[in-house]
């Protein structure tokens, strides 16, 4: 489809980014172009938006970025047959190779060869989008576009709380950004006797509770692992899940772990994190996780899912929504954390 269309690009090697005029992306015969109906700010794009350290080893200026989104199926290619003009959809935002050694075991999330919509491509924030048609995600035709487009990193929280079970136990979320708000509310959803959230930034603390929180513990106020072995009758807690990066929170996380616990690490710290190895995870006996993107496509299955129930809540989660137009509004609310997800509206 030739044409125009308004994009935000990451136009060079510094911070910030622009709103262009740029031309709508040509499809392959494998890939379907979306008119993106709504697409909402990561903490990636943040990375990006501010060029950190790790955005200037990684992306390469000028792009579209974003990669979470729902929308409209434009065109197909010609070698596709999973999904039609008109289809309501999101998409997996990891593009892999399926020839590596985990693609071969059906690992795609951990594939050796990941590209990232977004950062590795030119990704959503713009008015369409060209996708793999395999990553093409179906979206029931009453489903919100702003929930839809909030599917992807919620997958994040679905795939870090849901990598073991937590039925009937204690869950501690350290960090409360927008995918640990999320991760409380499935923790929740899925049946854990008490969810304690913490973190330093009392408006998301009070989202916590909204979805879901029976605790939620400020450092700034009391100690986290004083507080948490209180709650537990000084067990500890069953699960934690590490959504804050920092390493002082990192550390606390090691030492409410109950023995046999697990600890599953979403976050990703900008430095080498020094944890005691001999006391806080070989001598309790402590399952470490790393996790990363969402289980291709059991973690989808299990998002859909949870949405359907009624058992998330999305309208509480997605805290602003404003027109594309507005995008540094959003980038400032998501830097200053005065939000929960913030969704941009082409």
């Amino acid at each position: 489809m030739q044409g125009k269309m308004k994009a935000i690009i990451k136009h060079h090697a510094g911070y910030g980014a622009k709103l262009e005029t740029v031309d709508i992306p040509e499809i392959k015969e494998n890939e379907v172009l979306v008119k993106v109906k709504a697409t909402s700010i990561c903490g990636t794009d943040v990375h990006i938006y501010t060029w950190d350290e790790w955005s200037q080893s990684r992306v390469k200026p000028p792009y579209v970025f974003g990669h979470e989104f729902s929308g409209v199926v434009e065109k197909v290619g010609s070698a596709v047959t999973n999904v039609k003009t008109g289809d309501h959809v999101s998409a997996e935002t990891h593009i892999v190779c399926h020839s590596c050694p985990q693609c071969l075991k059906g690992q795609y999330h951990i594939c050796k060869n990941t590209k990232i919509i977004g950062v590795d491509t030119n990704g959503c924030f713009a008015e369409y989008v060209a996708m793999p048609a395999e990553n093409i995600w179906k979206n029931d035709p009453d489903m919100p576009f702003e929930h839809g487009s909030i599917q992807e990193p919620m997958g994040n929280a679905v795939h870090t709380v849901l990598a073991g079970d937590v039925t009937g136990k204690t869950v501690a979320v350290i960090g409360c950004g927008p995918i640990g708000i999320m991760a409380v509310n499935v923790a929740k959803a899925a049946g854990a006797s008490q969810v304690i959230a913490i973190d330093l930034n009392e408006y998301r603390l009070d989202l916590a509770k909204k979805v879901g929180a029976s605790t939620v513990i400020n450092p700034k106020n009391e100690d986290p692992v004083e507080k948490v072995m209180q709650l537990t009758d000084g067990n500890g807690v069953d699960v934690v899940c590490e959504m804050s990066g920092h390493p002082v929170a990192i550390n606390q996380g090691f030492k409410m772990i109950t023995n046999g616990g697990r600890v599953s690490i979403l976050s990703l710290p900008v430095k080498p994190v020094e944890i005691d190895l001999t006391n806080d995870v070989v001598f309790k006996g402590v399952t470490v996780q790393g996790i990363t993107g969402r289980k291709m496509y059991e973690t989808w299955q299990q998002v859909s899912g949870l949405l359907k129930s009624g058992s998330m809540q999305p309208e509480t989660i997605i805290t602003h929504t404003l027109p594309m137009e507005q995008f540094e509004e959003g980038f400032d609310l998501m830097i200053k954390g005065n939000c929960g997800k913030v969704v941009l509206i082409p």
